[in-house]
Order: structure tokens, then C-alpha cells, then sequence
């Protein structure tokens, strides 16, 4: 081999080297960028309204996502609403808000999405209120009331939905316990039922994604990047730095355990977890299930854009499952 090339050959490795080490650097820092909140500053912008100029930034420094708090009393809910703490594993202690309207009534357990708390799910909780159920607010780990500074995507997480579950049938004595899960509370419902060994007498899934590497994909298909080699590399170092297999985070696996009544609702434009998406998790379900599309919404909170639609659908599968 001539020297000439010998040194295009050299040159050309020693890049890919480089340009993949590069590669690693980044999908780790957004990775940890992701998973761990930060102490402040302003939330990083949902891909699909950063300016070129932003999203480059964010491609190279990576989503600032601060930890999710609320300054919202317990008394916007309720009046009698009660703070409650629930010890979860590891000395993870879970702050809740409990309004019990009797032990007679049915009790939903509402759990929030990504990046966010409790309090955004007061919406919901108040029309459950209204249709006659008790309800229990909770914050996952590392949001609101909760202890820690980190997230899953609902796999740990689902370790907060069984200690939550198992304090309401041991301590809250209803005659009933429904969970309701938006995104990732979703998931870390399946999972809980999956891994956990709980029994709900129902649930209610709301914008559940069918694999975490198919939702970082859209992420960086929202940045308007190639997802490939991207997200397997996030999926990869996010799972090294919180210590779990991102690969087997799978709700449509999770969903095949799932025997009691559900109720699936799902946004026919969500670039996060897409329709057929929501549907793949569905059709995993074995038990008894209904499936409902709201039209022309995205990845956000149904009531707000279909209170009408939504109160119906959730009022009619729980009061159906207490005849």
C-alpha cells in the first residue's frame, strides 16, 4: 500500500474514531440531560417550536429540564383535601393529595407524565370528583413532593405505583381502585402490573408510547436529525447512568398481563406516541378493553380540549365496572 493511501486510510479511521467518540459524548450528556433534573432555569422548549438556531444549541448542550414543583395548594382540589406521604423503596418517600368521598366510593389513583407533577392532573381529578369518586393525586420521584431528582420514563417509577397501590389497599379501604396514567404514568402503570404483581380493578391509559426507543426517536425526528445511530446511543448511556436496560422498557410486553378492564385514549396527532403506537399496546391487552381516538390533538391533556367526550368515556367504564 502506497504511503498516500496508507495515510487517507489512517486519516479516514482515526475520524470515524473521533466523530464517534463525539457521537458518545453527546448522546451522553442528553442523556443525563433528560433523566436527571436540573436545580432551575427555563424549561427547554418542545422540539417542534425551537427556532434552527435553538435546536442546534440543544443538539449540542442537550434539554434543560428543571425539577418539576407547584406552588398549588391541596385546597384548590378540595377543601377536605388531605397531604399524604407514601414510602416507596429505598427510602423514596412519594407526596400525594387524597380527597376521600366515603368508603363507599371508588378510589382513582392519577399519575402524571414526564417532566411534570401531580398538580397538572387537578383538571381530571375534579371531574372525578364530580362523577363520584374518591381520588389520590401522586407525585412520581424526582417531581412536586417526592423526594429524589431523577426519572425513568416509568420503569423505576413503576416501583412508586406499587407502593402507592398497595398503601390504598391496605390503608385507604375503598371498594375499588382504579389507576389512571397519562404518557409516561401509563407505562409505569403496565409495568407495575407487569413486574409488580398488583391487581387494579381498573385502568386508564391515556397517550401511552409502545417501546422507549421508538419515543426518543421522535424526539430527534422532531429536531428534524436522523434518529439513527442517535437514540440507540441515548437509550444506551441513559440506561448506564439510572442503572436499567432502557432496550426492555416495553410497554406492549408489559400490556399482555393486563386482565382487568381498560380504558385506552389516545390523540390521533401525537408526535410522541403516535396512533398505531397506542393501538400495538392495546392489542397486547388480553382482557377487557376499550379504545377511544380524540381527534386532531397531540401529545397533551384530552379533558381540556374534549371535556365533554372525556367525562363521558372515563364516567360510563367506571361506573360500568361497579355494576
Amino acid at each position: 500500500m502506497k504511503k498516500t493511501t496508507r495515510r487517507l486510510v489512517v486519516g479516514f479511521l482515526a475520524a470515524c474514531v473521533i466523530g464517534f467518540t463525539l457521537l458518545n459524548v453527546l448522546a451522553y450528556n442528553h442523556a443525563r440531560a433528560m433523566m436527571y433534573f436540573t436545580g432551575g432555569g427555563e424549561r427547554t422548549e418542545k422540539p417542534e417550536k425551537l427556532a434552527l438556531v435553538q435546536r442546534i444549541k440543544v443538539l449540542l448542550t442537550g434539554v434543560n429540564v428543571p425539577r418539576p414543583v407547584s406552588n398549588r395548594q391541596p385546597s384548590e382540589l378540595a377543601p377536605d383535601c388531605q397531604r399524604l406521604a407514601i414510602h416507596g423503596t429505598n427510602g423514596i418517600t412519594l407526596g400525594c393529595w387524597y380527597v376521600d368521598r366515603g368508603e363507599k366510593t371508588p378510589l382513582v389513583i392519577l399519575f402524571h407524565g414526564y417532566g411534570s407533577e401531580k398538580t397538572c392532573l387537578l383538571r381530571e381529578a375534579k371531574v372525578l370528583l364530580q362523577l363520584g369518586m374518591s381520588v389520590l393525586l401522586v407525585d412520581f420521584r424526582g417531581s412536586g413532593e417526592s423526594s429524589e431528582s431523577y426519572t425513568t420514563i416509568g420503569f423505576r417509577e413503576a416501583d412508586d405505583v406499587v407502593a402507592v397501590m398497595r398503601h390504598a389497599r391496605s390503608r385507604l379501604h375503598h371498594p375499588a381502585v382504579i389507576l389512571h396514567g397519562q404518557s409516561m404514568g401509563a407505562v409505569a402503570i403496565l409495568r407495575a402490573v407487569h413486574q409488580g404483581g398488583i391487581h387494579p380493578d381498573g385502568v386508564i391509559v391515556e397517550a401511552v408510547f409502545d417501546s422507549m426507543l421508538n419515543t426518543v426517536r421522535h424526539r430527534f425526528q422532531s429536531m428534524g436529525v436522523p434518529s439513527f445511530p442517535s437514540a440507540e446511543l441515548l437509550m444506551f448511556w441513559g440506561g448506564v447512568q439510572t442503572g436499567f436496560n432502557a432496550f426492555d422498557h416495553n410497554p406492549v410486553a408489559y400490556a399482555k398481563a393486563l386482565t382487568c378492564p381498560a380504558l385506552f385514549m389516545h390523540g390521533t396527532d401525537d408526535p410522541r406516541a403516535r396512533l398505531v403506537e397506542g393501538q400495538r399496546v392495546y392489542d397486547a391487552v388480553p382482557g377487557i378493553k376499550q379504545f377511544q381516538a380524540f381527534p386532531a390533538i397531540g401529545h397533551e391533556a384530552y379533558v381540556s380540549r374534549f371535556p365533554g367526550e372525556w367525562t363521558a368515556a372515563v364516567g360510563a367504564f367506571l361506573w360500568k365496572g361497579q355494576k
